[in-house]
C-alpha cells in the first residue's frame, strides 16, 4: 500500500484532520506511526461508537500501531455508572468484545488501562504540566470532551482535571496521531498548543462525525441559541436514551422498528441519521451496495453502489423515506450479526450486557 492509499484510508469518512499535511509528511517519511484512541467504559457498545471502531480498523490496515486507552479513571471523573468501577471494568470489557467481533480486539491492537498510568508518577508530572501551561478558562472551554457544558465544572473539581489528564495521555502514550469524535477537538487543540511549552511533538487530530440521535433534527427547535459544540452534544446519539439508539446487540425487529421511528424527512440529508448510518457504518465496508426493494409500481428494486449516489437520489426526491428506511434496517441487522451472534452466544459477554442493561435503567 503506497502513501496514497494510506492516505485515502486513514482519511475515508472523517470530518477533519488536523492537519492534513502534517500527516502526509509523517507518511511520506516512511515511520511507523503510532495513533491512540481514548474512550470512557460508560455503558452497551451503540452505533456513535461504531463509526470510530471502523475508523481504528482503517488505520490498523492502514499499517499504524494503534493503543486503545480504556478511561476507567476518565469514567470515574465523569460520574458513569454512579462512579462504580466494577460496572466500568465490566463496561470495558463489553467494549473489547465488541472490538474483537469487530476484528480489532486485543492481539491487533494495544490495550491500555488508564489504571496503570495513574499508578506512575511520571503520568502526573505531565498531568500537572499540562495544567501549569494552560489557563482556567481553557481548561473550562475543554470540558465538552466530558459531554458537559463548562459551567458544570462547578460540580467537582475533579471535572476540571479530566481536560489536562487527556492531554496527558496523548503525551505519556507518545503517540503520532490522536482519534475522537469532534466533540474530542477542544482537547486536541490544547494538546497540540502545550505542546512546545512541554518540548513535545504535535500530535495530529483525527476526528470523526458524530452519529446523530434517531430523534435527528427534531430537537434542534429546543437546543437553538446554543453553539455548535453544544448542539452536538444534544443530538449525538446516546445510550442514556435507548429508543433513539441502536446498540450493536439489538436483534433485527428492534432495528426495525427503531429505524421505522427515526428521523428522516423527504429529500432532507443534514442530521438525518437514516443517511448517516447509510454513509458511515454500512457503505464503510468495502464492495458495499444498498438494495432497496420496492413494487414495480413504485419503480422496482433499485441498487446503490455508492454514498453519494445514494444521496443525489434521496436530495431529489426519487426514493421514498420509508423503502430508504426498510433497506438501511435490513442491511445494518445483516452487518451487525456476526457481532450480535458473538456476544450472545458468549455466556461472559451476554452476563455482562444483562448487568450492564439493568444498570443503565437504575440510572435513567
Amino acid at each position: 500500500m503506497d502513501v496514497e492509499e494510506r492516505l485515502k484510508l486513514i482519511t475515508r469518512n472523517v470530518a477533519e484532520v488536523v492537519t492534513l499535511d502534517e500527516l502526509r509528511e509523517k507518511l511520506e517519511s516512511g515511520e511507523r506511526l503510532k495513533a491512540y484512541l481514548g474512550f470512557e467504559p460508560s455503558g452497551l457498545f451503540h452505533l456513535g461508537w461504531m463509526i470510530w471502531a471502523l475508523k481504528v480498523r482503517d488505520l490498523v490496515r492502514a499499517g499504524v500501531e494503534f493503543t486503545l486507552l480504556v478511561g476507567s479513571w476518565h469514567a470515574w471523573i465523569n460520574d458513569k455508572f454512579g462512579g462504580d468501577m466494577t460496572l466500568i471494568r465490566k463496561a470495558a470489557r463489553h467494549v473489547l468484545q465488541v472490538l474483537d467481533a469487530l476484528g480489532v480486539g486485543p492481539g491487533v491492537i494495544r490495550v491500555v488501562d488508564a489504571e496503570d498510568l495513574v499508578s506512575d508518577k511520571d503520568y502526573w508530572a505531565t498531568v500537572l504540566r499540562v495544567a501549569k501551561s494552560s489557563t482556567l478558562a481553557r481548561i473550562k472551554r475543554a470540558l465538552t470532551i466530558m459531554g458537559r457544558r463548562a459551567e458544570e465544572g462547578e460540580m467537582d473539581f475533579s471535572k476540571l482535571i479530566y481536560p489536562a489528564m487527556q492531554a496527558a495521555d496523548i503525551f505519556y502514550l507518545d503517540v503520532d496521531i490522536a482519534l475522537g469524535g469532534t466533540d474530542q477537538r477542544k482537547v486536541h487543540m490544547l494538546a497540540r498548543d502545550v505542546a512546545r511549552k512541554l518540548g513535545r511533538k504535535k500530535v495530529i487530530a483525527l476526528h470523526t462525525p458524530l452519529l446523530t440521535g434517531l430523534q435527528g433534527a427534531s430537537k434542534l427547535k429546543r437546543v437553538e441559541g446554543l453553539d455548535e459544540d453544544t448542539i452536538a452534544i444534544e443530538l449525538k446519539m446516546s445510550k442514556s436514551k435507548p429508543e433513539t439508539c441502536i446498540f450493536v446487540h439489538d436483534p433485527p425487529e428492534a432495528i426495525a422498528r427503531k429505524i421505522r421511528a427515526a428521523y428522516c424527512p423527504a429529500r432532507v440529508v443534514e442530521y438525518n441519521p437514516v443517511m448517516e448510518i447509510a454513509r458511515y457504518i454500512l457503505f464503510a465496508q468495502p464492495g458495499f451496495k444498498l438494495v432497496v426493494e420496492r413494487p414495480e409500481k413504485y419503480g422496482g428494486t433499485v441498487v446503490f453502489e455508492s454514498y453519494e449516489e445514494l444521496e443525489k437520489t434521496y436530495k431529489e426526491g426519487k426514493l421514498h423515506p420509508l423503502d430508504l428506511k426498510n433497506a438501511v434496517a435490513k442491511a445494518l441487522a445483516e452487518f451487525l450479526k456476526p457481532v450480535r451472534e458473538r456476544l450472545l452466544g458468549d455466556p461472559e459477554a451476554r452476563a455482562i450486557i444483562e448487568e450492564l442493561e439493568k444498570a443503565q435503567v437504575k440510572r435513567r
